[in-house]
C-alpha cells in the first residue's frame, strides 16, 4: 500500500512541476548553422513565442549532415519540454537521403505542430529562349541531353524540386551541383547554367529586378505576393498534382509529459497568430500555417505523407547524402 502511495504522490509532484512550465529557459535546436533561411524563422518564431510560454527561449546552432545531427540531439535530449527542434523539409526527406539515420523520424519525435511553407519558383537563365512555361517545355524537348539544372547542393531545397520536376515531366536533365544557393544564382544570373527551381526567399528579388526568367511556381494556389502573383502555377500548366513547399515544424523529445506538450502547442498556435512574426514571414516570402497542421496529429500525418512523397523519388535518382 505504502509504494502506491508514494508512487502517486511522485506522480502528483510532477504533474504539479510540469504544470509550472517552464520554470528556466528553453532551448530550440536549429540543425543547420546561424544566418540562414530556417535560423531565421527560428529566431523570429522564438521572438513571438516568449509572451505566451512565459519563459526565456534560446536558439542553439548544431548544423552538419543536412541537419540530421541537430535532429539525433533532440532526439536523444531530456523529454522535459526545455530542449525542442524547429526543423524543416529535411525531417521528411532525410529517411530516403541518408541509409543510416541516428533517429526513427515517426517514433522518436513528438510533433508539435507546423509553423511556415515556403513557396518555390522555377526559373531560368535571362537569355533562355523561352518566356512562359509552354515555351520552355518546347525548348526542353528539343534541346533533350544538353539542359542544365541547377541546384545548391545534395538534399537542398532546390535539389529536392529539381528531382521532383525531373520525375513529374519525365526529363532527364544534367544537374549541377553547389555549395549553396549564392553561387548556383550567380551562374543562372551569367547564363553558365540554365533553370533553378528554388525557394521565393531566394528568388523572388531576382524575379522582381527582371534579371531571371521566370515560368511557374510550385504551390497548387497562386501566390499573392505582387511579384509572383502573375505566375502560374506547375499544376495549372500541365504538371498535375505538382505541389512543393519548403516548411517548418517544431518537434520534442518523444515521451516528453502531455502537459508540456499542450502548453507548447498553445503557445505555438498563439504566436502563429502574432501580426509581428506574420509580418516577418511575409517578408522572407513565406506562408505562416494557419490550418489544423498546427495540431500535433495533422503535423504527424503531413510529415508522413511528405515521406511517403519523397522517398520513391529520391530512391528513383539514387543519390543519397551517406
Amino acid at each position: 500500500m505504502k509504494k502506491f502511495l508514494i508512487g502517486g504522490a511522485l506522480a502528483a509532484v510532477s504533474a504539479a512541476v510540469f504544470a509550472q512550465y517552464p520554470t528556466r529557459p528553453v532551448t530550440i535546436i536549429v540543425p543547420f548553422t546561424a544566418g540562414g533561411p530556417t535560423d531565421k524563422v527560428a529566431r523570429d518564431l522564438a521572438e513571438a513565442l516568449r509572451k505566451p510560454l512565459g519563459g526565456t527561449i534560446i536558439i542553439e546552432n548544431v548544423g552538419g549532415a543536412g541537419g540530421t545531427l541537430g535532429a539525433a540531439k533532440v532526439a536523444k535530449a531530456a523529454p522535459d519540454g526545455y530542449t525542442l527542434l524547429l526543423h524543416h523539409i529535411g525531417m521528411a526527406t532525410s529517411p530516403a537521403l541518408y541509409r543510416s539515420l541516428p533517429y526513427k523520424t515517426m517514433e522518436d519525435f513528438e510533433y508539435l505542430g507546423l509553423v511556415n511553407e515556403v513557396p518555390m519558383t522555377l526559373i531560368g537563365r535571362p537569355t533562355l529562349p523561352a518566356n512562359n512555361y509552354a515555351e520552355l517545355v518546347k525548348w526542353l524537348e528539343s534541346n533533350k541531353g544538353k539542359v542544365n539544372l541547377a541546384n545548391a547542393g545534395l538534399g537542398a531545397a532546390s535539389h529536392l524540386c529539381g528531382l521532383l520536376l525531373q520525375s513529374t515531366m519525365k526529363s532527364d536533365m544534367t544537374t549541377v551541383p553547389y555549395k549553396g544557393t549564392a553561387p548556383a544564382m550567380n551562374d543562372i544570373l551569367g547564363g553558365q547554367v540554365d533553370i533553378m527551381c528554388d525557394q521565393t526567399t531566394n528568388t523572388s528579388g531576382q524575379i522582381e529586378a527582371g534579371k531571371v526568367k521566370a515560368f511557374a511556381v510550385t504551390t497548387t494556389q497562386r501566390l499573392t505576393t505582387p511579384a509572383l502573383s502573375k505566375l502560374p502555377t506547375l499544376d495549372e500548366s500541365g504538371l498535375k498534382g505538382f505541389n512543393v513547399t519548403i516548411w517548418h515544424g517544431l518537434y520534442a523529445p518523444k515521451g516528453t509529459p502531455a502537459a508540456v506538450l499542450e502548453k507548447v502547442n498553445a503557445s505555438l498556435r498563439t504566436a502563429l497568430k502574432d501580426a509581428d512574426f506574420v509580418k516577418r514571414q511575409e517578408a522572407l516570402g513565406a506562408v505562416v500555417v494557419t490550418d489544423s497542421r498546427v495540431g500535433s496529429a495533422e503535423h504527424k500525418k503531413f510529415v508522413q505523407a511528405e515521406i511517403d512523397k519523397w522517398t520513391p523519388v529520391i530512391k528513383a535518382a539514387g543519390q543519397y547524402a551517406d
